[in-house]
């Protein structure tokens, strides 16, 4: 990797892309250590703009390496890195009734304000008699891959459910997110956590059809009370 006249390795921008995208072609090792340290070094700047004592204070001596290393390996991942492989069965009996699976862990961090989002998501899958059925886990790992970005939760529900549909093709597919903000809890009107925000998204014959989406909530329902 080429470097700069101080010595520090060049990161490559490969495009400019929105929060809640992934960049192209991902990152290789050498240039997330290149994003890692040049990042810990704009936050070094945000501290002084902020008159905190980076260098003596034993509080902070090592916080923009650690704030940069949470952003980079685990806030951002799902921007940086492949999403995850998809694990298919054949779906011998022909099953096409509705699959709903949930709570999913939602854990993502609000593009507005840079302040956590918590809370649970719920896939309902309509497989298709003659398709193929994806392993449970792997509803689980894409949530968390795409709330590993900056997101807003209005578009985190469509980018998880147009994922699942172009991979794997059921003949329906619901999301539903139930979320904590804390951009609004913990800062501004400062509400209390019990407030929450829900949304859905519908796809194919869930979409279309007002029973089947019913059901879905009632599942949802159940599971949540559990």
């Amino acid at each position: 990797m080429e470097t700069n006249v101080v010595g520090q390795p060049l990161l490559r921008i490969k495009s400019a892309r929105l929060c809640n995208e992934a960049i192209d072609g991902y990152m290789d090792s050498a240039e997330q250590q290149a994003m890692l340290a040049a990042a810990a070094r704009k936050i070094e700047e945000l501290f002084d703009v902020l008159q905190i004592d980076h260098d003596n204070d034993h509080n902070t001596r090592d916080t923009p390496k650690r704030v940069a290393k949470m952003y980079v390996e685990e806030l951002l991942k799902g921007r940086y890195s492949a999403p995850p492989a998809i694990t298919d069965f054949d779906n011998a009996n022909g099953y096409s009734d509705l699959i709903v699976t949930g709570p999913i862990e939602v854990r993502s961090t609000c593009a507005h304000h840079l302040m956590p989002i918590y809370g649970e998501a719920y896939i309902g899958i309509l497989p298709s008699a003659d398709g193929r059925i994806i392993g449970l886990s792997k509803y689980d790992r894409i949530v968390d891959y795409f709330c590993s970005r900056f997101q807003i939760q209005e578009e985190l529900v469509q980018q998880i459910g147009t994922f699942i549909m172009e991979k794997t093709a059921p003949r329906g597919l619901a999301v539903r997110i139930s979320a904590v903000h804390m951009c609004k809890t913990q800062r501004g009107i400062r509400a209390p956590h019990r407030g929450r925000m829900v949304n859905s998204a519908y796809f194919g014959d869930l979409l279309s059809d007002a029973a089947l989406r019913q059901e879905f909530v009632q599942e949802c329902a159940i599971l949540d009370r559990q």
